[in-house]
């Protein structure tokens, strides 16, 4: 499957491709400096400003990461062919249907179509005080990325723990038993992307 996803960056990334565009189209949408973009996705300024200007061509790591500093499906950044429509599927901020139940003081809502599941996932959650996540190991090869958008949390995977504040992202190993708590004493809001990369 990862052959594949890389086959599919190199056929659509290149001197006349679009994702440089459409990755600075979306920094500037949110108003986001190529520093701050580097903060939240740790991809370096100068990889950025690369990738950007179309010089070089993303790793998918490298994509996953720009995807989940920008808080988007990573599909949203691939240019699209003439026959597939930009947008597949809205996903709206009311739409109880996104919501599912999670552990006691936490709410996940899935922000990524329910047809990438166990491909790639991007959920928004969100902890009350004390609220925690507790995942069990995912298939082998299974990886995912938090960045904190509100709020200080503690990532423990495997006998790795870590702690995290707004802005900070990290990125671990899934398919070991992981949790997710606010250690804080208010509310925090994680964008959680889920690779499954086996």
């Amino acid at each position: 499957m990862a052959n594949k996803k890389s086959d599919i960056l190199n056929s659509t990334v290149g001197k006349d491709s679009p994702l440089g565009a459409i990755i600075r189209g979306e920094r500037l949408r949110q108003n986001l400096k190529l520093d701050d973009l580097t903060r939240l996705s740790g991809v370096s300024k100068g990889m950025l400003s690369q990738i950007e200007q179309s010089k070089t061509n993303p790793t998918v790591a490298v994509l996953l990461r720009i995807a989940a500093g920008l808080r988007v499906a990573p599909n949203q950044l691939l240019p699209a062919s003439p026959s597939t429509p930009r947008v597949w599927k809205i996903i709206r901020s009311g739409d109880a249907s996104a919501l599912f139940p999670a552990n006691p003081g936490c709410t996940i809502r899935t922000l990524s179509p329910l047809d990438l599941e166990k491909q790639i996932e991007l959920y928004e959650i969100t902890f009350k005080p004390k609220g925690r996540l507790v995942s069990e190991p995912h298939f082998v090869g299974t990886e995912e990325i938090l960045t904190v958008v509100q709020g200080q949390v503690s990532v423990r995977s495997g006998d790795n723990e870590t702690p995290l504040r707004k802005g900070d992202s990290v990125h671990f190993a899934a398919d070991l038993g992981h949790h997710i708590a606010n250690v804080g004493s208010a509310q925090a809001v994680c964008m959680l992307l889920v690779w499954y990369r086996s």
